[in-house]
């Protein structure tokens, strides 16, 4: 073989091997997205269910900012374990 040729061989090879690295990371970064995507949406579904409830509720038992209260800070903190059990998951699977 000649020098010209080896060394578009070895070319092809580093640009092949480059362009795979680029594409995982690409891949990587769009989990790392939707992961956090996931965990933010995991805590605002919580606290927006447990303020809901504690207003239907509130306005059934005519207890106004009471039970609204209450469950705000409930749907808080169930949203702030979800976060954790889903973090502590993601953790496990990489």
């Amino acid at each position: 073989m000649t020098i010209p040729e080896d060394f578009k061989t070895r070319l092809k090879i580093a640009k092949s091997k480059i362009k795979k690295e680029v594409q995982d990371l690409d891949e990587k970064k769009g989990s790392f997205m939707g992961n956090a995507f996931k965990l933010g949406t995991e805590l605002v579904a919580a606290v927006a269910v447990g303020t809901i409830i504690g207003f239907i509720l509130d306005s059934w038992f005519d207890t106004k900012p009471w039970l609204i209260i209450t469950f705000f800070f409930l749907g808080a903190a169930a949203g702030i374990l979800n976060v954790i059990r889903a973090a502590k998951r993601m953790q496990k699977e990489d």
